[in-house]
């Protein structure tokens, strides 16, 4: 997410109708549209490793692996044209099990993702750990898994919905490592997810110290 598109305040259905017509991705926010900023080469190979790894694993199953083409809705489902209050978003990967259950006739916006990723950018990292998480929490009953994972060092996180509704955090940050992620019955190995990736220098040497700290 970048700047606003413009100073305007559109409703969400009116966002909705551009975005249907526009060549580039943007997206909404409480009225304001945002153009989707590029991705680096990092985030690039990272989702298309994500994505490889993700669809071996669920042929067959009832789950399916969507994108970065396919929206979710973070908020209340407008009740009338002038509403504003709400989040779409366009997650890196979404992954539904079973139905899939859809905004309105288009099908182009999902309400029930069951795992959602997101490759951390330096633009976008604090609006991905920030408001469109705690969006995410309340707007999305039937999502498990919210999975982080950094582009600039080996570092996957993930926060899983416990029976009473609390999250729980885990993180793996060696490329030995994998995340189980038992609500799908996949595995995330690291060495796989960063195939290709090269970290700067000084990140990894900071990693090193931090592990060094703490044992």
């Amino acid at each position: 997410m970048s700047l606003p598109h413009s100073q305007t305040i559109y409703s969400a259905e009116e966002y909705l109708a551009i975005e249907r017509e526009a060549v580039e991705r943007h997206e909404y926010l409480d009225g304001e549209i945002y153009a989707m900023a590029g991705e680096s080469p990092e985030h690039g190979a990272i989702c298309v490793n994500l994505t490889g790894q993700l669809y071996a694993q669920l042929r067959g199953s009832p789950c399916q692996l969507f994108s970065k083409d396919m929206k979710v809705r973070s908020g209340p489902a407008p009740q009338r044209s002038h509403t504003t209050k709400g989040l779409f978003p366009y997650p890196d990967l979404i992954v539904v099990c079973g139905e899939l259950k859809f905004h309105d006739e288009h099908r182009d916006v999902l309400l029930n993702p069951t795992l959602i990723i997101e490759v951390l950018s330096p633009t976008t990292e604090a609006f991905d750990r920030g408001e469109k998480w705690l969006r995410y929490q309340r707007w999305l009953p039937e999502l498990s898994d919210y999975v982080l994972v950094s582009q600039s060092m080996p570092l996957i996180e993930h926060f899983n919905r416990q029976s009473g509704g609390a999250w729980l955090y885990s993180f793996v940050n060696e490329l030995e490592g994998s995340l189980n992620l038992r609500s799908i019955d996949c595995s995330l190995h690291l060495a796989e997810v960063y195939d290709r990736v090269s970290f700067p220098v000084e990140e990894i040497e900071e990693q090193a110290d931090e592990d060094i700290s703490t044992n």
